[in-house]
């Protein structure tokens, strides 16, 4: 079976048919996308702590080995923003070497997780925990660019308020309004040439004019520095098994991440194309083949990148050779000009950064969903300040467990027991009080599970003056252990007060869990269970009128 998995997950003939058909405007697409991604790798790849060219390296390496083993046509991959959150803690902690080992780690996890069909599980993710988060990571995102933005230096990975609050004080006591000023135009520049010429490399242009006006003028700002004119040779110097235990929870931090990122971006690509969808098993098996090669080229982990395999959608790209092109059209870029980019101000990249941050936050979005329940307001504050305040794997886990709390907490209320009318309109006036005076019939509608079982008991325990109950089970909708414990609790305690007790409506699946924990067996075996309501209520009546003509109601069984 394992081995059906896998080669399920491997290239297929057909992947590239789309690109044999319009092969030009994939080649369009893709060198668009490479103009976008070159200053965003870049940026990411100094945030990250290990330099512009092991950004460059991940776009070039992940974004080349995830469009042919990848699950959608659309996707592009590279570093991004949220990646380098979870990345800095450790290089600061462990050393920049610890992150290539951290990321080989997360690409086993991720092949992993695609053989045992993970990926589908995504899906179920609740929006105010990705909106939250997102969100939080804009905010990081935003606070790491501060000291770059300001003029100022300090060690990496210190505590995400901390740096930019010794920035500012370096920038009051020692103002550098050159950086400010180029970080703020660039990310101007950005923020206003997306919405007017969106299909412009804006990003590009911005930092190409901020390069030229650092070397024109004899302001003082860091420069991004000496970048390798080819990919660097394959080492493996950096796997030490002696530091897998300590770098697992980092690892399966990354590998979360990618794979939540990578998912969500693809399910956006196919919500802006037409005819496409992405498998998410191979998704994440694409995924893992480049977390676990881009270490070997000195890169840092890599996920699909909503921003830039937007622009591929929106540029016309059809099909993976599009992304393909990316990653090729960014190499000769970026290697043949390699001097030119170590030109770059770091000021200039931290705009670029900055703009992104203003981007991913969809502030609409974000007020509709507040606006919706309080339950959904809760849970995306709660993401939010839990991922700026710890980090995100923490709040990821912290809301998506909330949102569950409240979610069964919403269940659990709408799931109702009403006592209900047991006449159609055919009895006689005497049969109608007969009735209404000693038979009462309760009607479950919706979810009997643990949330809401007990105050199902406290309802049916509260039962008085009636000879016999007829628990109607039809509209169940779910019945765990907890529920039914609560039916064979409610059954016993009616039949020690001497009110029998009848079942209709249970329907096979509901009756197998009731027959596996041992309940209501005596109940099946004098044949008080019935298919519908109506059989319930003739058995009723005579019952009732058996009392009436003995003075006694058959004996009350005690269900053990």
């Amino acid at each position: 079976m394992t081995t059906g998995r896998v080669l399920a997950l491997l290239p297929r003939r057909s992947d590239w048919a789309a690109a044999r058909r319009a092969p030009v405007r994939d080649l369009v697409a893709g060198s668009t996308v490479a103009l976008v991604a070159l200053p965003l790798a870049l940026a990411f790849g100094v945030t990250s702590g290990l330099g512009a060219e092991a950004g460059l390296v991940t776009a070039i390496v992940a974004g080349a080995i995830a469009a042919v083993f990848g699950g959608s046509n659309l996707q592009v991959s590279g570093p991004t923003g949220a990646m380098t959150v979870v990345i800095v803690p450790v290089v600061h902690q462990f050393g920049p070497h610890a992150v290539l080992m951290v990321g080989a780690m997360s690409g086993v996890i991720l092949v992993a997780l695609a053989i045992a069909r993970v990926g589908r599980y995504v899906r179920y993710l609740p929006m105010p925990v990705i909106e939250g988060f997102t969100a939080g990571i804009a905010v990081v995102i935003a606070l790491q660019q501060l000291p770059a933005a300001l003029g100022a230096s300090g060690p990496a990975g210190q505590k995400v308020w901390q740096k930019p609050i010794e920035a500012i004080s370096h920038f009051s006591a020692h103002p550098a309004p050159a950086p400010l000023g180029i970080a703020l135009a660039v990310a101007a520049a950005i923020l206003i040439g997306g919405r007017t010429r969106p299909k412009v490399p804006v990003a590009l242009l911005a930092v190409a004019a901020a390069t030229v006006f650092a070397r024109l003028t004899s302001f003082d700002v860091d420069l991004l520095g000496h970048l390798p004119s080819r990919l660097p040779a394959p080492s493996a110097s950096f796997l030490d098994p002696g530091m897998v235990g300590a770098l697992l929870p980092s690892a399966l931090a990354v590998a979360a991440l990618a794979a939540l990122e990578s998912l969500l971006s693809a399910t956006a690509a196919d919500g802006m194309s037409v005819g496409q969808r992405h498998d998410p098993e191979r998704e994440l098996f694409g995924q893992g083949l480049a977390n676990l090669a881009v270490p070997f080229f000195g890169g840092v982990p890599a996920t699909g990148a909503i921003a830039r395999t937007a622009v591929n959608a929106r540029a016309g790209a059809s099909s993976r050779f599009a992304s393909l092109v990316h990653a090729l059209v960014l190499a000769v870029v970026a290697f043949a000009a390699a001097p030119l980019v170590g030109l770059i101000p770091l000021a200039a990249l931290a705009g670029v950064l900055l703009a992104t941050t203003v981007r991913m936050v969809e502030v609409a979005t974000l007020l509709a969903i507040a606006r919706t329940t309080r339950a959904d307001a809760v849970v995306l504050a709660l993401t939010f300040t839990v991922t700026v305040a710890v980090n995100l794997v923490t709040a990821v886990a912290v809301g998506v467990a909330v949102a569950v709390v409240l979610a069964l907490r919403t269940i659990a209320r709408s799931a109702r027991l009403d006592e209900v009318p047991l006449d159609g309109g055919d009895h006689s006036d005497e049969e109608r009080a007969l009735l209404a005076e000693h038979i009462v019939a309760y009607r479950f509608d919706g979810p009997l599970f643990f949330a809401a079982a007990h105050r199902f008991l406290m309802e049916l325990t509260k039962v008085s003056d009636v000879h016999v109950v007829i628990l109607r089970m039809s509209r169940v909708t779910t019945l765990d252990a907890t529920g039914a414990n609560v039916i064979g609790d409610a059954i016993a305690h009616l039949e020690k007060r001497g009110i029998a007790v009848l079942l209709s409506g249970l329907c096979t699946k509901h009756d197998d869990v009731l027959a596996a924990l041992g309940i209501a067996e005596h109940l099946r075996r004098d044949g008080l269970l019935f298919d519908d309501t109506p059989a319930a209520i003739a058995h009723a009546r005579g019952l009732v009128h058996g009392h009436r003509a003995s003075g006694t109601l058959r004996p009350a069984r005690v269900h053990a």
